[in-house]
Parts: structure tokens; C-alpha cells; sequence
């Protein structure tokens, strides 16, 4: 057959598009298990990380070792204000959330996601059966993408610890400075609610000054990116609010969970079950 007719060259085109398209499928599905595994590592080092318990370097074993001996999940049911450590293996949040079965309409969509799974998981940091920090997701629109993060509190259940993306679409240089540890840094010591139980906390234009009123609320604006600082102040207004966090941040009683027979190795199963949060 002539090198330059036109059937061969469809033959060999054809051919190439098979053979890379049987390639690229089987290295999808051979590589899916370690794809799992480095996206729940990835999970583990960022609720770390926004605890302040190791940095952006640690390895696996690190990782985990610290995950394991630091941090109990556990499961916070938005509609009757309990906490279970019975957290089914296979829950996604993220899932969950787009299921209209395991999910409820958000009426004050202030972080423009729309929907809230019924479930959600938190983060209880602990040391020798003491609860040192709380660790709540949040979610919400900023310019061009939804951002994924988490936001430690101290257990005043007030004051901020540390915050932390560690998913978005942001223009790197501008609101993809969300990611800048400087930034995360001026959030330490930050308050979420005001005397009057509202959410406060928000992302102002510009720079917190000593004159800024009400300072301790406030928090450095991202140089450029005014949508993307809006979107984080709104998705801590929603999330802090009363469809989402508020009732358990209003009423849990960390006494409750200052147990040490609970703070083991992030299980699945529980002693205590359901639990009311006051």
C-alpha cells in the first residue's frame, strides 16, 4: 500500500487513536486506587496543616502517624444537632451534598452552593484526651472557582486558629493568594462571632490597621482579587450562620468529649454513638 495514500493514513491514525486510547483507559483504571489514596492523604496533611500540627513538607508516615494520633472525625448531622463517630467508610461529603436524598436546599445561599449534605464531618483535635482545637470544612463560590478548605477554632469555639485551602480554580498571583501562608497567618486570633452572636468575620478591602474599627473581626484583603475576598467572607457568613454551624458551635459542650477512651486512631466505629452536642 502506498505510504501516501490517503487509506493508510487513516489506518495508522486509527490505529494510534485505539492503542492510546486503551493506554490512557488502563493507566486510569490501574492508577485509581493510589489516586484515592493520595487524595485522602492530601485531606489528612491540610486539616494538619490548618491545626498548626505539621507543615506543607511532611511525608506520609508523618502524616498519618500525626492524623492518627491527634485528630477524631467525626460526623455532625446538621438536622438533629448530634455528633456520631459512626462515620460510614464509603461517605462523601462532596457527594452527598448533590444527592436531593442526603441534602437540603440552602435558603440563605450566601456562599452560592446551592445545597448542604444533611451530614457533614468535623475535626476534633486532641491531646491526652483533651480537646485542643475544633476543625469545620467550608465551601463556597470566589471568582472563578468553588474553594475548599478548612478553618480551625480554639475552644472558646470563637477565635480562629488557622484556615486553609486546599482546592480551587483562583487566578494564581491574586485570589489564588488564598494559598499564601502570610495570608493564612493574619486569621490566628481573628473572632467569628460578635457580642451579639452573629457572624462578624470577614475580608475587607485593603489592609487592617490599628485604627480599623472593629479589628479583631477583620482581615487583610487579597491585592487584586475583590470577588475572591468576597466569596471567603461569604462562604464563613454561611457557614457560620444558622443552616450550617451555628446551632453546634452555639451548643456543644467539649466537656462532654474530653474523654480519652474517644480520642484513638480515627474510628468507624464507636463507643458512644450519637451524642447531643450540649
Amino acid at each position: 500500500m502506498n505510504n501516501d495514500s490517503i487509506k493508510k493514513t487513516l489506518i495508522v491514525s486509527l490505529t494510534l487513536c485505539i492503542v492510546c486510547s486503551i493506554l490512557v483507559s488502563g493507566a486510569a483504571v490501574l492508577l485509581r486506587d493510589k489516586q484515592e489514596r493520595n487524595k485522602a492523604l492530601d485531606k489528612k496533611k491540610n486539616i494538619l496543616v490548618t491545626a498548626g500540627l505539621i507543615d506543607k513538607s511532611a511525608n506520609a508516615e508523618i502524616i498519618n502517624s500525626v492524623f492518627d494520633n491527634s485528630i477524631e472525625p467525626l460526623l455532625y448531622n446538621f438536622e438533629d444537632q448530634k455528633l456520631n463517630t459512626e462515620i460510614p467508610e464509603a461517605y462523601d461529603q462532596r457527594k452527598a451534598a448533590k444527592d436531593p436524598e442526603r441534602s437540603t436546599k440552602i435558603e440563605q445561599d450566601y456562599a452560592n452552593i446551592k445545597t448542604r449534605a444533611n451530614k457533614g464531618l468535623i475535626y476534633f483535635v486532641k491531646q491526652e484526651g483533651a480537646i485542643k482545637q475544633i476543625i469545620l470544612p467550608i465551601h463556597g463560590k470566589g471568582l472563578w472557582s468553588t474553594l475548599y478548605g478548612f478553618i480551625s477554632l480554639d475552644t472558646d469555639l470563637n477565635t480562629v486558629k488557622g484556615i486553609s485551602f486546599y482546592e480551587h480554580q483562583e487566578t494564581p498571583g491574586l485570589g489564588g493568594e488564598v494559598d499564601n501562608p502570610q495570608w493564612q497567618a493574619k486569621w490566628q486570633g481573628k473572632v467569628i462571632y460578635n457580642e451579639n452572636g452573629k457572624p462578624a468575620i470577614e475580608v475587607i478591602k485593603g489592609q487592617v490597621e490599628s485604627s480599623t474599627s472593629n479589628a479583631d473581626y477583620k482581615v487583610d484583603g487579597l491585592s487584586g482579587a475583590t470577588i475572591t475576598s468576597r466569596g471567603v467572607s461569604n462562604m464563613l457568613k454561611y457557614w457560620f450562620g444558622e443552616e450550617a454551624y451555628g446551632p453546634l458551635l452555639k451548643n456543644l459542650d467539649l466537656k462532654k468529649f474530653n474523654n480519652p477512651s474517644l480520642s484513638q486512631n480515627n474510628k468507624t466505629t464507636s463507643e458512644q454513638g450519637a451524642t447531643d452536642v450540649n
